[in-house]
């Protein structure tokens, strides 16, 4: 008898592995903790392979799980694509939304409360990742608006921020520097590292994360330094020093998918007014 893998636990196995944990996956699939570990449960069982280790605090892919991986992308980009050919359009009213996390506060409690307001019959789809990847997915029709960062220069700059330093004031005086950051991909820990190496200042890597709250609770205790925009470390005064090398001006950028429905101009709209407005 042939073996199918049900498409609610192969996104559920995509999650948990973009995401490193399975409470951090929950967010994506929009199930419960428990539900997520049987849904990985259940398709180790059908694919008679261990697919995760604990690595640590997160979850790494087992090598039978990093080859799945790539096929459970595959898998789910043309089962997708399959029901929006077949039905010309997605679910009447959807609305696909994706941001990077320094948005995630900030915006999606008073943009995507507005716009379930306007549309209340509208269901509204919400995804975080990393610009490069919300863009691959608007690009395939996956998603319809994304906000992001991109180069200041970038035409769909809605507004810009300059990087800024943050961390207690004793750290940038360090023989080695600590520095906190996010996991790659990450223009911030890329634009801080590459900062550093330029002036030739010692560093090294004392807190990595995938989560932004985590990122914040780690600079807040101390374990080191990081480069964000003063438009998402609010609580955090800058460092005022001389120690540090200048980091790069950003764009933060909202791009919509064309041939837009109302819900979507709406959502788009919305969400433009609420990043000029940081």
């Amino acid at each position: 008898m042939a073996v199918n893998l049900p498409t609610p636990f192969l996104r559920s196995f995509v999650a948990i592995a973009d995401e490193g944990s399975m409470l951090s996956a929950t967010g994506k699939v929009c199930i419960t903790q428990s539900a997520i570990s049987l849904q990985v449960k259940r398709l180790e069982e059908l694919v008679q392979q261990q697919l995760f280790v604990r690595d640590g605090g997160r979850l790494s892919l087992t090598p039978a799980g990093e080859t799945l991986l790539g096929y459970a992308r595959r898998v789910l980009a043309l089962h997708d694509e399959a029901l929006q050919a077949v039905g010309g359009k997605d679910f009447p009213g959807s609305v696909r939304f994706g941001t990077v996390q320094d948005f995630a506060e900030t915006l999606m409690t008073g943009v995507l409360k507005s716009f379930a307001r306007l549309h209340p019959e509208s269901a509204l789809f919400a995804r975080l990742g990393d610009t490069a990847e919300l863009q691959d997915l608007l690009e395939r029709g996956q998603l319809d608006v994304l906000v992001g960062f991109s180069d200041k220069q970038d035409p769909k700059a809605v507004r810009t921020s300059a990087m800024r330093w943050y961390g207690e004031l004793d750290l940038p005086r360090r023989t080695v520097i600590p520095l906190a950051v996010l996991e790659k991909p990450c223009r911030f820990r890329e634009a801080a590292i590459r900062s550093l190496d330029a002036a030739g200042i010692p560093h090294r890597i004392a807190v990595e994360t995938p989560n932004l709250s985590a990122l914040r609770a780690a600079v807040a205790a101390g374990l080191g330094i990081t480069a964000r925009t003063p438009l998402f470390l609010r609580d955090f005064r800058p460092l005022d020093s001389n120690l540090l090398p200048l980091l790069p001006t950003l764009a933060c950028i909202v791009e919509t998918r064309p041939g837009r429905a109302p819900e979507i101009a709406r959502l788009s709209s919305l969400t433009i007014q609420a990043v000029a407005a940081l």
